[in-house]
């Protein structure tokens, strides 16, 4: 089931709420009891990612993780070192 951010119209209060995709959206707020509760239009906060059917079962190859190498293996890149409000790769 899907999280749904809603916010009120009357008193900016803001909600979220686990519910069915068939769920009717929420109207009345919470924290002030007026039907002025809208949903938000957002993005899902999580990525599934890991060794679950989702990321390797219909992969062919060697292409078995997200960036498509053959491990798992973290990628590793350059530090940045500013000073003087230059910045340079370490």
């Amino acid at each position: 089931m899907p999280i749904y951010e809603y916010q009120c119209q009357s008193c900016g209060h803001e909600h979220e709420a686990l519910q069915k995709l068939s769920a009717e959206p929420l109207i009345i707020c919470p924290a002030c009891n007026r039907p002025e509760l809208m949903k938000k239009i957002s993005a899902a906060g999580f990525r599934l990612k890991g060794g679950g059917w989702y990321e390797t079962d219909f992969k062919s190859g060697t292409k078995k993780n997200v960036a498509g190498e053959a491990s798992a293996s973290p990628v590793s890149t350059p530090a940045k070192t500013c000073a003087g409000g230059s910045c340079k790769n370490t």
